[in-house]
C-alpha cells in the first residue's frame, strides 16, 4: 500500500461515525419576485453607482457623463441611439467606456460582460458605464446560465469597480480596470 492510500484510509477511519456537515441555507432565499431592488442594493454595496432608468434616461446620463470629455469608447453591443452625438475614441484614449451587459445577477450585484462586446472598452477607460436590460436581470447566476442560449468565448463577471489591497493592505481603486463603475438598468 502506498503512502497516499494509507493517509486517506486514516482520514476515512477518523471520520467514521461523525455526522455529515449540513450546508447552510441559502442566505437570500426565497428570492423576491422582482430582482431589481436586490441588484441595485448589491451594486451599491459593491461600490458601483446603480440607476434604474428608461432608455432615454440612460442616454441623458451618458451625455452628462461624457460632457467635457474628448470622447467615449463603445463596446460592440452598444445600440446606435446611445452612440449618437458622441465622439468615439479607442479604449486606450477614452476616459469613459460604455458596454452592453449580457445579463446581471441580483444575488451578488454582478454584471456579465461578453468578450464579443470588446474587453478593451470594458477594462481600459477609468470610468465604465454598463447598460443592462431589465429582462436580463436574474436572481441567481444559475438562473442566468440556465437561460443563456450560447456562451461567448469569454465572460467577464464584474461585481463593482476594480479594487485591490495587495500592497500594504491599503485599498486602491482602478488598479486592474475602471475605478468607477456606473450601471444603468433599462426599464
Amino acid at each position: 500500500m502506498d503512502a497516499r492510500t494509507r493517509i486517506l484510509n486514516r482520514v476515512r477511519r477518523a471520520l467514521e461515525g461523525r455526522p455529515k456537515a449540513l450546508l447552510p441555507e441559502h442566505p437570500h432565499s426565497p428570492f423576491p419576485e422582482d430582482p431589481i431592488p436586490l441588484l441595485l442594493a448589491r451594486l451599491a454595496e459593491n461600490g458601483a453607482e446603480p440607476h434604474l432608468l428608461s432608455p432615454e434616461g440612460a442616454q441623458a446620463l451618458l451625455r452628462e457623463l461624457a460632457q467635457g470629455l474628448p470622447g467615449v469608447a463603445f463596446g460592440q453591443g452598444v445600440p446606435t441611439p446611445f452612440r449618437e452625438g458622441l465622439n468615439p475614441l479607442p479604449p486606450e484614449e477614452a476616459p469613459l467606456g460604455v458596454s452592453w451587459a449580457l445579463f446581471a445577477v441580483a444575488e451578488t450585484g454582478t454584471l456579465a460582460l461578453s468578450s464579443a462586446d470588446g474587453r478593451r472598452a470594458q477594462l481600459l477607460p477609468p470610468t465604465h458605464l454598463v447598460l443592462v436590460e431589465r429582462e436580463r436581470v436574474y436572481p441567481t447566476l444559475l438562473q442566468a446560465f440556465q437561460d443563456l442560449k450560447e456562451l461567448p468565448s469569454a465572460l467577464g463577471l464584474h461585481s463593482g469597480p476594480s479594487k485591490s489591497a495587495d500592497i500594504g493592505q491599503v485599498m486602491v481603486k482602478g488598479v486592474h480596470g475602471p475605478g468607477r463603475l456606473i450601471v444603468a438598468v433599462l426599464t
